[in-house]
């Protein structure tokens, strides 16, 4: 009865475990807890033909621990994998060992887990493995697409910061410039264009970076109601010496000029003339040589010029300058002819000049008010006065006191004791103590202001200048100030546009392009001077910057490394240590500390107070610099009859000399159906077995040429010698003899 159980419940077992949960391949190995396996064996393979036409429909098999409990008496044993026959192979399918470490797997890809299709794993194994899937699946969905990868760029960006925004590494980007065609280092700034290209090559989308300043420093456009009549703003210009301060100094009845060094103004001065009639601000502009880009940031905010020309040396180069910025800026033109108290004053042929570069006096049917003056005797000024008014009436100006103050700086310079000081001549609104502003690239907080005469004001209406103290740094002459809402927001501005005036510089100074790769090696051949430069205010600064700019060579170029305004520091002299420069300083000195620093580290520093002595001293420490010009004179001409081959010492031409002579020592150039294959110098004369210094025209000798030996008979030989010559520059900066 045991037996007969036994058979009845064997096929039962074997239907059930035919649905493995893996397909498994093992050794043919027949198991000894099952003697009766050999005679099932054909049941078996019927059994598994069976499964095989119905395993879509075959409902999933129980758990194995439910099968387990319901067979009481049995052990717990653990279930081994089957195996099911590759269609290659007909061998017969066995009944698996228990050992798992003996399995090897031969169905599908096993991180889809699937053994065939529509047949999922089960038990434990198969849901870690559906976890596993599903989180795949759920990876790939996530993944966005790379059309739809953006970032945002700036006008000139760093590689670094390109590929820390992309999330690659350095090396990455700077290989892509190399496939490119563009070399690169890791804090080489490169522009939009070539970065967005760049970021095209990692499937990135770039886009440029914005900041709101726009919106933040927007003007408030103003109602027709709410426009006052303000003040004329009038600036006086014309060629030095002609007397454009005299004439202020008459009109306001004080000294301007003694405080001048050698009686030439060194920089712009804004003073508020009050007048019977009304009140005029007058803008004084250098008429030195140096001085055009201040005297065309005067002509920008000003209403009115005054064009002062000498009644005896009539129109000179910067009478033509100041002519010129004028009517750049669409502003009215008014002439004083000055000096008509010289015994050679010609006022006519003043105004014959004027004629001829289109400034027409009214008396001959033209547009422009001619006046003529002394400002030594004080004649013709209350006319001079009178047409500022009445130009000014007609002109109509008028300006908002009642939004929020914006102004111009005219001039910034920094005081010791005071710090940052900045000459400010309000434009818009009315500019009042403790107003948040923003400058340039710096910010503050209106801590004091003092008019043309020293004396605190509590606030600054349109059209009035006032010096602003409360400024975090020195700012540029001609900057804007505009105040905001609160000293955070003009933190906020000034930062955005420091980092864009760094990334700028950084990008002027190292940018690789595609258009400027082969002019930066071709500069990479150049010399520089470098310059620390101080001064005493920005103005000054930046005249000083242009002259010694424009000494610049193709050999030698000029390096301001730093210039700011203030005396010479500490810090500047380390820098000048450092980048191996010399330290300039234009009417200003430097600290106690500053000097002793210069004496140890060994730095030059170098003061002056006239502006063309310092041009003419850095002029010669560039012609210093200089190569030297080298010119070239022929010696001799041989022609090669014959070669030998030493094996110590090369190839012997053996050469008649036909012109001039050939010595030891010399240059020699080989040509070769007249064209130069080597240029070398000779390294053994010989005539006759014998070394010689010389050998003249009509003689036979053997050259050996240094590192050459591919002579040939009828070759070329011409010897010659290079003179060197001392270079220097001419005016515009350019190389001559």
């Amino acid at each position: 009865v045991a037996k007969k159980e036994k058979k009845v419940k064997k096929p039962r077992r074997r239907g059930k475990k035919e649905f493995a949960a893996k397909i498994i391949k093992l050794p043919e190995r027949v198991p000894e807890a099952v003697p009766e396996a050999k005679k099932a064996e054909p049941k078996i393979e019927e059994s598994m033909e069976a499964v095989g036409k119905v395993v879509e429909t075959v409902p999933a098999p129980p758990e194995p621990e439910a099968e387990e409990r319901k067979r009481p008496g049995k052990p717990k044993k653990k279930k081994g994998k089957r195996a099911r026959v590759d269609e290659s192979e007909k061998g017969p399918v066995r009944r698996g060992l228990p050992s798992r470490r003996k399995e090897v797997v031969t169905g599908d890809d096993l991180y889809t887990r699937r053994r065939g299709p529509g047949r999922m794993m089960r038990g434990r194994k198969g849901a870690r493995a559906r976890a596993v899937a599903k989180d795949a699946k759920q990876t790939e969905i996530t993944i966005p697409k790379a059309a739809k990868r953006r970032v945002k760029l700036d006008e000139a960006i760093t590689v670094a910061s390109l590929a820390k925004r992309m999330g690659v590494k350095a090396r990455e980007v700077i290989t892509k410039l190399m496939e490119l065609g563009l070399m690169a280092t890791v804090n080489q700034a490169i522009d939009f264009d070539t970065a967005s290209l760049v970021a095209t090559e990692f499937n990135y989308e770039a886009e440029k970076a914005g900041f709101e300043e726009a919106a933040i420093l927007q003007a408030v456009p103003d109602k027709e109601g709410d426009l006052k009549t303000r003040h004329p703003v009038v600036t006086i210009m014309g060629h030095v010496d002609h007397g454009k301060t005299s004439v202020l100094d008459a009109v306001r009845q004080t000294k301007v000029t003694e405080g001048e060094a050698g009686g030439i103004t060194q920089h712009i001065g804004a003073y508020n003339v009050k007048l019977d009639a009304g009140q005029v601000v007058f803008l004084d502009t250098p008429g030195h040589a140096a001085f055009t880009a201040m005297r065309a940031r005067g002509a920008s905010v000003t209403d009115l010029v005054v064009l002062v020309v000498a009644a005896d040396d009539g129109v000179m180069q910067q009478t033509v300058e100041a002519i010129n910025h004028a009517q750049a800026a669409e502003v009215p033109i008014l002439v004083a002819i000055n000096k008509i108290d010289k015994a050679n004053a010609d006022p006519d042929r003043v105004k014959r000049e004027l004629a001829e570069r289109g400034l027409n006096p009214e008396e001959w049917g033209g547009d422009v008010t001619m006046v003529e003056v002394s400002a030594t005797e004080k004649t013709g000024l209350d006319e001079l006065l009178e047409l500022i008014l009445l130009q000014a009436e007609l002109m109509e100006l008028k300006a908002n006191p009642d939004k929020k103050s914006r102004g111009r700086v005219v001039e910034a310079r920094l005081d010791r004791g005071k710090g940052p000081l900045a000459t400010v001549l309000v434009q818009e609104g009315t500019l009042r103590a403790g107003d948040p502003f923003v400058c340039g690239t710096f910010y503050g907080r209106v801590r004091a202001m003092l008019d043309d005469r020293g004396r605190k004001v509590a606030e600054a209406p349109p059209s009035m200048p006032v010096e602003v103290h409360g400024i975090s740094g020195v700012p540029q002459a001609g900057d804007e100030l505009v105040v905001v809402n609160d000293e955070k927001q003009a933190k906020q501005v000034a930062a955005h546009r420091q980092l864009k005036s760094r990334e700028a510089e950084l990008s002027r100074a190292t940018k690789v392009t595609l258009d400027n790769l082969f002019e930066r090696i071709k500069e990479g051949e150049t010399k520089e001077l470098r310059i620390v430069l101080k001064a005493d205010v920005q103005g000054s600064l930046e005249a000083i910057t242009d002259s010694l700019n424009n000494l610049s060579t193709d050999e030698i170029k000029v390096n301001i490394i730093h210039s700011a305004a203030g005396a010479v520091t500490e810090t500047d002299v380390m820098l000048a240590s450092a980048s191996d420069a010399i330290t300039i300083g234009f009417s200003v000195r430097a600290s106690q500390k500053a000097q002793e620093l210069a004496d140890a580290e060994k730095v030059d520093l170098r003061f002056y107070d006239v502006i063309y002595q310092l041009v003419a001293e850095v002029k010669d420490a560039m012609e210093g610099m200089l190569d030297p010009i080298y010119k070239e004179h022929s010696m001799g001409r041989a022609e090669v009859l014959k070669t030998f081959h030493a094996s110590r010492i090369g190839t012997v031409a053996g050469s008649m000399v036909n012109e001039g002579r050939v010595e030891r020592g010399a240059k020699i150039r080989v040509l070769r159906d007249n064209v130069v294959i080597n240029d070398s110098k000779i390294a053994s004369l010989r005539r006759y077995k014998d070394e010689v210094k010389e050998v003249k025209a009509g003689q036979d000798c053997g050259i050996i040429i240094e590192n050459f030996n591919d002579v040939k008979i009828g070759d070329i030989l011409e010897t010659y010698t290079i003179e060197e010559i001392k270079a220097v520059l001419e005016p515009g900066g350019k190389k001559s003899e």
